[in-house]
C-alpha cells in the first residue's frame, strides 16, 4: 500500500464543538479525519414544505476515517435534526471508548 500523502486544505471550515462540520452534495460530515472515527450523514431523500424540500430520511453512520467500510454503527432517522441528534450521541460513545 503506497503512503498516501495529502497536502491540508486551506480555509475556514463551519465548525460544532471545536469539529469541522461539511458538506458536500447529500453527504454531511462531521469530526476529526485523523480522529478515532467520524459521523457520515448521508440524506436519502426530500420532502417538499410549502416551496421548499427538506432532508428526509437520513441514513447515520459512524466509521472508521482512515478505514471506511469499518462502520462501529448505522441506523437512520426522518429528518435532519433527529440524525445529527442521535448520531452526535453515538459519535461522543464512540470517541469515549
Amino acid at each position: 500500500m503506497a503512503d498516501d500523502i495529502r497536502e491540508l486544505v486551506s480555509g475556514k471550515y463551519l465548525e460544532y464543538k471545536g469539529l469541522p462540520l461539511v458538506r458536500e452534495g447529500d453527504t454531511i460530515c462531521y469530526g476529526d479525519m485523523e480522529g478515532k472515527c467520524i459521523l457520515i450523514l448521508e440524506i436519502m431523500s426530500y420532502k417538499k414544505v410549502g416551496d421548499k424540500e427538506l432532508p428526509d430520511n437520513i441514513l447515520i453512520q459512524v466509521l472508521d476515517p482512515k478505514n471506511q467500510s469499518n462502520i462501529f454503527r448505522q441506523g437512520s432517522k426522518q429528518g435532519l435534526y433527529e440524525a445529527f441528534s442521535l448520531g452526535l450521541v453515538w459519535f461522543t460513545h464512540e470517541l469515549q471508548k
